[in-house]
């Protein structure tokens, strides 16, 4: 059965083409909470099997991200925060989700936008409060291109990598989310000691 699932999968994947990724993964990243890994790890496997080219794939696969997390951040700073209590009930976002996001990014800053796209449950939604606080537009597309730029290679690399073998994917990606984690710790600590030794100056 689950082999069948996994088989579907690709094929449609296969089929859709990089059209296809650039608009699941634009739903992954707005409103509509759509498992990436669904989309990035198949990609891989295609580009695995000579189907696809595996640098197009991330790339589309990040673009994707990015424009639908930009549709999220304008969403948000146009039509501020009553609108999306009114309607994220319908996308899975109530208002103590939306206060979660608004005190995550409150308490990292704009580097949120960065390692919130590694956080499950945050990768989604991070763009709202960054879009409510009115962050400049050039640094969060920046960070979110990064954060995204991080996930979608490692999914499309385990695809890759570990080919049709589902069992060792499944496997592996608890294992390459703690190491995508562990970097962007590394370089959230970073950015914050920039960022203190700026204001001591």
């Amino acid at each position: 059965m689950l082999n069948s699932i996994v088989e579907w999968i690709v094929q449609t994947v296969n089929a859709w083409g990089y059209l296809g990724i650039f608009a699941a993964m634009f739903l992954e990243s707005s409103f509509f909470p759509f498992p990436s890994e669904v989309i990035m790890i198949p990609a891989g496997y295609l580009a695995f099997k000579g189907e696809m080219n595996l640098l197009a794939a991330i790339v589309t696969g990040i673009s994707g991200s990015l424009a639908g997390a930009i549709f999220n951040y304008y969403l948000a700073m146009h039509f501020g925060r009553r609108f999306l209590l009114r309607y994220g009930r319908y996308f899975f976002l109530d208002e103590k989700g939306l206060a979660k996001l608004e005190n995550f990014f409150a308490r990292h800053g704009e580097i949120s936008t960065f390692n919130g796209r590694l956080i499950p449950g945050i990768r989604q939604y991070i763009s709202l409060p960054a879009g409510l606080a009115r962050m400049p537009l050039g640094r969060f597309a920046l960070y979110t291109a990064l954060g995204a730029g991080i996930w979608v290679t490692v999914l499309a690399l385990l695809g890759y990598f570990l080919g049709a073998n589902e069992e060792k994917v499944s496997h592996y990606l608890h294992n390459a989310t703690f190491v995508a984690l562990a970097g962007v710790a590394g370089l959230s600590l970073f950015y914050w000691l920039r960022h203190r030794a700026k204001e001591e100056l």
